[in-house]
Formats: C-alpha cells, sequence, structure tokens
C-alpha cells in the first residue's frame, strides 16, 4: 500500500484487483454451468455473485487507473477522488447485480420449488471455486496484513481506516464469497438430505443478504471518502505536535485535514507564530514544517499555513476522524 496507512501502493493493489477478478471470471463461468444444469438456485445466486464480483474488479481497475492522474490546471488537487467515483459504483453494482438476482431467485425457488438436481457437480464446483477464492483473499489479506504491521495496528483497524478502497473491497467481497460458498453448499446438502428445495432458495437468500451488507460497507465508506473524509485521530494529533514543535511557533489553534486520494492528503493550519519573528522566519519555518510533515508522512501531498492569532500552548488535538 503506500506512505500511510490511508495511503495505497498502487502496483500492488492492481496486482490484487487482477488476481481477484481473473479468479471470479473463470468461477462465474463453472458456477454458471452447474447452476443451468442442476438447477440450483443457490448455485445460479453463486454465479451472479462471481459475475457481479467481476465487474466490480473491472470498476475497481479503473478506479485505480483515473485515481492515479496527475493534478492538472482544471484539477490542481489531482484526480484522486475520482478513485472513490469508481469503487462507490462498484459498491452498487454489487448492491443491485449481485445481491437483488440472489434474493430474486431464492424467493422465486421457495415460493415455485424448482428442482434442483446432480448434486455432485455442484459440490465439484463449489470445492474448485473455495480454493480459487481463497487464493485470491489470501493475496488481498497477506498485504492487510502486511500494511497492519507496518503501521502497527490491527488488521481490522487498517481496513477502517485505509482510503485505498481496492483493497478493501477486494478483502470484504473475497471474505463474502467464501461464506457464500459454505451457505451455497449447506442448502444444495439440504435439498439433498431432505428433498425439499426450501433450504436451496433460503440459501440463495442468504447469500443476497450477505452482499447487501458488504454493499452498505463499501458504499458508506465511498461516500464518506467523497464528501471529504479527515485523516485518523492519531495522524492528526502527530501533525499537530510536529507543528507546534517548530521552534517559532507558539500554537496551531485549527487543524483541518482532507484525503484527497488512496495516498494523497491535504493539510491546512492556523498557526501563530512568534510575534518577534520577522517575514522570512516566518517562511523559513513554513517550508521547515512542510518538510517535518511530508518526511513523516510521504503522503501528505499539500500544506497550507495561516499566520493568524492564538492562544500559546493551546493547539488543536483530538480532531481528525476518531475510527
Amino acid at each position: 500500500m503506500g506512505d500511510t496507512p490511508e495511503g495505497g501502493g498502487e502496483n500492488e493493489s492492481v496486482g490484487t484487483v487482477i488476481v481477484a477478478g481473473g479468479a471470479n471470471l473463470v468461477i462465474a463461468a463453472a458456477k454458471l454451468v452447474a447452476g443451468m444444469l442442476s438447477g440450483s438456485a443457490a448455485m445460479l445466486s453463486e454465479a451472479a455473485h462471481s459475475l457481479a464480483d467481476t465487474i466490480t474488479e473491472v470498476f475497481l481497475y479503473v478506479a485505480l487507473r483515473r485515481g492515479s492522474k496527475p493534478a492538472d490546471e482544471r484539477h490542481p488537487f489531482g484526480y484522486g477522488k475520482e478513485s472513490f467515483v469508481w469503487a462507490f459504483i462498484a459498491a452498487l453494482f454489487t448492491f443491485i447485480g449481485g445481491a437483488g438476482f440472489s434474493i430474486y431467485h431464492g424467493v422465486t425457488t421457495v415460493l415455485a420449488g424448482e428442482h434442483s438436481g446432480d448434486f455432485l457437480l455442484s459440490y465439484v464446483v463449489l470445492a474448485v471455486s473455495f480454493v480459487a477464492e481463497g487464493t485470491s483473499f489470501l493475496r488481498a489479506k497477506k498485504q492487510v496484513a502486511g500494511e497492519s504491521r507496518r503501521w502497527g495496528i490491527t488488521p481490522f483497524r487498517f481496513l477502517r481506516l485505509t482510503p485505498d478502497t481496492t483493497v478493501k473491497a477486494v478483502y470484504f467481497e473475497d471474505s463474502a464469497a467464501l461464506i457464500g460458498l459454505i451457505l451455497a453448499a449447506l442448502g444444495v446438502l439440504g435439498v439433498q438430505l431432505t428433498g425439499d428445495e426450501l433450504w436451496d432458495g433460503l440459501a440463495s437468500i442468504a447469500i443476497g443478504l450477505l452482499l447487501l451488507v458488504v454493499a452498505f460497507i463499501l458504499a458508506r465508506s465511498n461516500v464518506s471518502l467523497l464528501v471529504g473524509r479527515a485523516v485518523p485521530r492519531r495522524m492528526h494529533n502527530q501533525i499537530a505536535e510536529d507543528l507546534a514543535a517548530i521552534p517559532v511557533v507558539t500554537a496551531v489553534p485549527t487543524l483541518l485535514t482532507m484525503q484527497l486520494g488512496p495516498g494523497d492528503i491535504l493539510v491546512a493550519a492556523k498557526v501563530d507564530f512568534d510575534d518577534t519573528v520577522t517575514g522570512a522566519e516566518i517562511e523559513e519555518a513554513s517550508d521547515e514544517a512542510e518538510r517535518r510533515l511530508r518526511s513523516r508522512y510521504p503522503g501528505i501531498r499539500y500544506v497550507f499555513l495561516d499566520p493568524t492569532r492564538g492562544t500559546a500552548g493551546r493547539n488543536h488535538k483530538d480532531g481528525g476522524d476518531d475510527i
């Protein structure tokens, strides 16, 4: 991932997305064939699930590429937020394409009692799919684990903090895929043991509800980033301390931050400089502040300091995003 716990290393994330997309495409085709031959609603729901995940990976790939475009005169802060737009579209597609189909098909199966057959084929496809999905999940898990260790936080907290919505999406979608495969297997097994198609339909509905949860989590995260989410509180406080540590700074009464993209951060602060210093010393201190901040957090792209009056020692602490 990248220079901050909020940032993302594009190359590793691209690799994660490509692996996940390729696995999902092959799995979707296998599940579709198995579902059509067996008539299992759960298998067809899993096929829709994998197809939705495949298209989602395409959106995430576009998000990585579009979001990495350099800044220009029309977009002086870069295109980082465009990655959040495409990731949000990907979340919506999971909601509409995967969850909608799964729940609808599950309900129709419960009501109509469509017959399921060829259980062996379903089990074989589910087992192969589990291995393929597990491979993709392990890659995403490795990336998350490595970054969480680097920043001294738990993987769960890292997933909450990171604005790299691509690795977050792959991690959650692969987790949901593995759970969905287990649900589908239980549905097929229930039909085989009882002869009642209700179990197949219930498994399909459960898969759809699982996708709804994942889509909601990802959509909510992307909306927050699109609106303009601040950096985490721990990082906010460290930035405030670094600014206050500049010798000619007496206070940092206001500190504002914004996540401009997966690896780009904006810092804007009102700074109370010592009244006895010259304009040249303020300029030198501002340059020193920018060097310090970028040295600690290379993901900080823009630093704007506004000289203003304040109260000595009163700094803007405990700001940022408390997650």
